[in-house]
């Protein structure tokens, strides 16, 4: 497996009116295989690190094990940052379909 990211993003916590992500569980890409114990950073930790040059990666389990999902990307809307697998302006976070803790 090549590296796909710097972090993997495997699951989120949203706040309770939907809209912003609180905290993702993040696993580490160790280029061979992903990290098995994840941890938990906010989500203005992973705005910071992606401006500083870092990358994510959306991550999914199956039996086979895991898949890479989407890039993960800020977009400002207004004086907001969201973070986002696609390009859409929308003023909400949106990491597709992972599960939720």
């Amino acid at each position: 497996m090549d590296k796909w990211a710097d972090f993997l993003i495997s699951a989120v916590r949203y706040s309770a009116d939907d809209t912003h992500i609180e905290r993702v569980r993040v696993h580490e890409d160790l280029g061979d295989k992903v990290s098995g114990s994840p941890t938990e950073s906010l989500r203005t930790e992973v705005v910071k690190n992606i401006k500083n040059g870092k990358t994510y990666v959306t991550i999914f389990k199956s039996q086979a094990g895991w898949n890479k999902g989407q890039d993960v990307h800020i977009i400002k809307v207004g004086n907001e940052e969201f973070i986002r697998t696609d390009k859409n302006q929308t003023a909400r976070d949106n990491l597709e379909n992972l599960p939720t803790f």
